[in-house]
């Protein structure tokens, strides 16, 4: 390869990631349901708050995604997805009071370069007063974000979110902040992994942490030298 198509390869990988890192994966589904009655989810894959991307053009094969339903009594559940052209659609019918726990994790069948790249996305379902359920452990993805369902969060009021990796507090990491006015920040997480800002609108807040890390091995047959996780939570926010 010559000097020239070289570059041009370097340039192609560095916009395709680009692009891939600004795009996550994203579970929407009111935050409160009712026992005995269906709850609707939605899955797409885009920019915080832009139009979501048309399955086609989802990178590699996160469209393979599993859907999975964590009960509050810590049973879990695949659920089945339908696609449609440019999201996924999926439900559960919640029999019990609690919180209930929605997890998508996937690793791309492609590398980015030399590096795995892993979608995570969760949300959380508050039916009932029961509190059964609501603990950031019971979500199983390698990195997550937990916002206390529990609590009804409001403009002007301190909103605190938790990273979890692999079941322990996530650390010292950057979460990017989306609000509903289309105003964004990052804010930073302490060692536990905790971070709390206040949000100023109301509406839905996009919350993605992302982080790389060194390891190595191999994946599908090609070697890779670190991994890059990304992982997304939708917060609502009321006057």
């Amino acid at each position: 390869m010559n000097a020239r198509k070289l570059v041009l390869s370097m340039l192609a990988l560095v916009a395709t990631l680009s692009n891939l890192q600004a795009h996550a994966l994203w579970i929407q589904t009111a935050p409160a349901g009712s026992a005995g009655k269906a709850q609707q989810i939605k899955i797409t894959y885009a920019e915080p708050g832009e139009n979501p991307e048309k399955l086609g053009e989802w990178y590699s094969d996160v469209k393979e995604f599993e859907l999975w339903l964590t009960r509050p009594d810590g049973k879990k559940e695949k659920l089945t997805t339908i696609a449609g052209e440019d999201h996924f659609t999926s439900q559960f019918t919640p029999q019990q009071e609690g919180v209930y726990t929605l997890s998508v994790g996937h690793s791309a069948k492609e590398l980015g370069g030399k590096t795995i790249y892993q979608f995570n996305a969760s949300a959380l379902v508050r039916v009932g007063k029961s509190t059964a359920g609501n603990e950031a452990a019971l979500n199983n993805n390698d990195l997550s974000i937990f916002a206390d369902a529990a609590k009804s969060y409001q403009v002007q009021k301190p909103l605190r979110l938790t990273t979890v990796y692999k079941s322990t507090p996530g650390g010292k990491a950057s979460l990017n902040v989306s609000s509903p006015s289309g105003w964004s920040r990052q804010i930073e997480t302490d060692e536990n992994g905790m971070a709390e800002f206040t949000p100023l609108w109301p509406g839905t807040y996009y919350i993605e942490a992302s982080k790389s890390w060194k390891e190595s091995g191999t994946h599908n047959g090609k070697e890779y030298n670190g991994i890059w996780r990304a992982a997304t939570l939708l917060v609502d926010v009321a006057k």
